[in-house]
């Protein structure tokens, strides 16, 4: 029998307690999560792809966790590339792809959707403020779109969140040091 395979990419700017919480999480349901950050081509990121993989990277090593893989060898701003790359690496079949709720209603839009659709099935966390309304469901009958809604709780947090309330306490603790020392995200001006 096949592993099951989860694929959780992010742009992560920075990785949050969020991000964190998904990946422990998916360790559970998942034989095996392979993580990694794009630039995604719809939002003006903050700091480097270099600086935002080190994070994820640093996070998901200190998890230590066997389940949970680090590979930017996967990375690409376009999903299908993403699922491609890692599906070759991996030599998978099936493979579920990781997305927040506020993301799945504008899927049908991403580049190449009829190609992702019958490459893979999607894992839907839901966000807070962001539920799987009755247009998207529609939306993702009507094109045939594999998906499951996840029961996975997570912090009420994103990165621009985070970015905008400049708090430490919802970066994870193995990031606290390198975003202080590297001054990155306005480090001067979050609070402990």
């Amino acid at each position: 029998m096949e592993k099951s395979i989860a694929l959780f990419g992010t742009s992560a700017d920075p990785p949050t307690i969020g991000h964190k919480k998904i990946l422990e999480e998916l360790s559970k349901i998942y034989d095996s999560t392979v993580s990694y950050v794009s630039n995604n081509p719809n939002k003006k990121h903050i700091e480097d792809l270099s600086i935002r993989s080190h994070l994820l990277e640093t996070l998901i090593k200190d998890l230590d966790n066997p389940k949970i893989e680090f590979n930017q060898k996967v990375s690409s701003q376009w999903a299908l590339e993403s699922i491609k790359y890692c599906k070759k690496i991996y030599e998978l079949n099936n493979l579920d792809f990781v997305i927040g709720s506020d993301l799945i209603k504008d899927i049908c839009h991403w580049n190449n959707f009829d190609k992702i659709v019958k490459e893979v099935s999607f894992l839907v966390i839901l966000r807070k403020g962001y539920p799987v309304e009755s247009t998207t469901l529609k939306m993702l009958e009507t094109y045939k779109v594999k998906f499951k809604i996840s029961t996975i709780q997570i912090p009420n947090i994103s990165s621009s969140k985070l970015r905008s309330n400049l708090n430490y306490s919802n970066l994870p603790t193995s990031l606290i040091d390198i975003v202080k020392k590297n001054n990155l995200y306005e480090s001067t001006k979050l609070v402990e």
